[in-house]
């Protein structure tokens, strides 16, 4: 990327962050992005429609999703441009648009959740320092439905005092209110009983906290310990048993977009695809038709 290209992605970078409250894992990903354009474009600020049109075929092999993101990081790119009056066209129009279909999310059956705190909380039964914080992240991360960033990054502090709430800042500086259950509560004091004096951080690891992908390796070895397949498990997949395991339980979509902090409904509704048994449970249940069948048959309705 040429002095100038480079230039204008820093405006637009700040711009994100001052104007949209962009997370720093965000920007990188945008100016990720925008290099592997400029690559195969030559330029960004100056890129015409048959510049961009060498897109499509350098990233045919691409996965949809990737395809998309790229895609939407030009389209933002470029309309921040226009917007500056840095340039007179959006030529945004000839940016590949892959057809993507969001797929669901993978999740754990309850049992299977199960058998992972009950071998958790057998190892921390030990009083091993590191497995009782191995207990405190998973309870953490189930219990509450915390980010893996969300969690590795709590402050030393955190639940240190008795109320039942953490509030966090998630995506883009958003504050919310993640409600914390007693078994977390104690199995996180627990862990301060042990965990290294000073330092920054509720989970320390090295010179800062542990990292996301510590805490991938961890979650996979807690997975192993309880016989389920490490493949299938990782932090972002205990939030999604957090969130469709609540959803199971009676949960509302909107009480379940603000416990995970999404900005945007349609994200939390992808849920109500993977409780398809709930669904057809309640329409068996309360539908007029239904309840009329239950009444021929005698049953109470």
């Amino acid at each position: 990327m040429n002095g100038d290209d480079r230039a204008l992605v820093d405006r637009f970078a700040d711009a994100l962050a001052a104007e949209r409250g962009a997370a720093r894992n965000t920007l990188l990903a945008y100016r990720s992005d925008l290099a592997a354009a400029a690559e195969v474009m030559g330029g960004l600020g100056n890129a015409g429609a048959d510049e961009i049109g060498l897109l499509a075929g350098a990233w045919a092999e691409l996965s949809p999703a990737t395809l998309a993101r790229r895609s939407a990081a030009l389209r933002r790119f470029f309309g921040f441009l226009v917007d500056e009056g840095l340039r007179a066209d959006d030529p945004s129009a000839a940016l590949p648009r892959p057809r993507t279909v969001r797929p669901l999310p993978r999740i754990l059956e309850r049992h299977e959740v199960d058998a992972m705190f009950a071998e958790a909380e057998a190892r921390a039964s030990s009083g091993e320092p590191l497995r009782l914080r191995n207990l405190a992240l998973l309870e953490l991360l189930y219990g509450s439905g915390l980010r893996a960033t969300e969690l590795v990054s709590l402050p030393a502090a955190a639940l240190a005092r008795p109320e039942p709430f953490l509030i966090l800042a998630g995506k883009g500086g958003k504050e919310r209110l993640v409600p914390i259950s007693d078994r977390a509560r104690n199995a996180v004091a627990r862990w301060r009983e042990h965990r290294p004096k000073g330092g920054a951080w509720l989970f320390p690891g090295g010179t800062r906290h542990i990292s996301r992908v510590r805490l991938f390796q961890l979650v996979r070895a807690m997975a192993a310990d309880a016989g389920i397949a490490p493949e299938r498990v990782s932090p972002h997949v205990l939030r999604h048993a957090f969130a469709t395991h609540l959803l199971a339980g009676g949960a509302d979509l909107r009480v379940l977009q603000a416990l995970l902090g999404h900005a945007d409904i349609a994200t939390t509704q992808i849920y109500t695809h993977v409780d398809a048994g709930r669904l057809v449970e309640l329409v068996n249940r309360v539908h007029p038709l239904a309840r009329a069948n239950l009444a021929k048959q005698g049953r109470p309705a």
